[in-house]
């Protein structure tokens, strides 16, 4: 008979961890919401495609998120998946802080906030919020989406990027 009561003993360091995690590389995003008319946003490296039918995503917010609090109330978020040229706004949108939205260009788009320039977009709305460790992860159906031909953000051995394509053949 196999237990059904299992309960993992860490034996990984934070550092081993976070080594191992910094040579995967991820695509940046800023996930965005509304606190009545005021938006609000921060940075992602965790999120992905989770289903094509229907179109659903997931997103991983800290615990202590100011957003967290926002898209448990509201149900809905937006998914700026960043261009290459916009690491000021991954940085931006990656500190703490209430003003974050100042000299930045958005729009509202969906009652979601939108940033320009980004690659894609996603309005999404909560389907489901799942406890993760130090994180909750929000599975969310897409109800609508954009994308432009840019070149994404991407976070890889602690440092900013993009996608290069390897020669023909290989």
């Amino acid at each position: 008979m196999i237990s059904t009561d299992f309960t993992p003993v860490p034996t990984v360091t934070a550092e081993e961890f976070r080594r191992v995690m910094s040579s995967v590389c991820t695509p940046v995003s800023v996930v965005t919401a509304f606190d009545d008319r005021r938006p609000h946003g921060t940075t992602v490296s965790a999120f992905a495609s989770l289903s094509l039918a229907p179109p659903m995503v997931l997103v991983a917010l800290d615990l202590g998120s100011d957003l967290l609090q926002i898209i448990r109330r509201t149900r809905r978020f937006g998914l700026n998946v960043l261009s290459a040229d916009q690491s000021g706004l991954a940085m931006t949108f990656a500190r703490k802080g209430a003003d974050k939205f100042a000299d930045v260009r958005w729009s509202a788009d969906g009652d979601l906030p939108r940033l320009d320039g980004a690659a894609g977009w996603l309005a999404c709305e909560v389907e489901q919020l799942i406890p993760g460790g130090d994180h909750v992860v929000a599975m969310a159906a897409v109800v609508a989406a954009d994308h432009h031909e840019r070149s994404p953000l991407t976070y890889h051995q602690r440092l900013f990027g993009t996608h290069a394509a390897l020669p023909d053949g290989q």
